[in-house]
């Protein structure tokens, strides 16, 4: 149990790092809602074979970090498609 909320926090530090560092809020905010595009698209392909449909404001974003990381182990997901979802996730409160 310690070993996996390790590699949660883990994950969440990372991905947060993985955010846009130095982009003007333009581009970022173009990149957003690219990967929003992008998630949306995906949600149902990775997540909805398991799941239910969930609301993005069942959870705060800090716990979509943390769960996305969770289940990107689980469903196997590649990076870029596990941060399209998670903005999806994120944005669609």
């Amino acid at each position: 149990m310690r070993r996996m909320l390790m590699a949660l926090a883990l994950a969440t530090l990372t991905l947060a790092a993985i955010g846009h560092p130095c982009r003007s809020e333009e581009s970022t905010t173009a990149e957003q809602r690219r990967l929003f595009r992008e998630g949306a698209r995906l949600w149902p392909v990775y997540c909805a074979q398991c799941h239910n449909a969930r609301p993005g404001s069942e959870f705060a974003p800090y716990q979509w970090n943390a769960i996305m990381m969770h289940m990107r182990t689980q469903a196997n997901l590649p990076a870029k498609d596990a941060r399209a979802v998670l903005e999806y996730l994120k944005a669609s409160r």
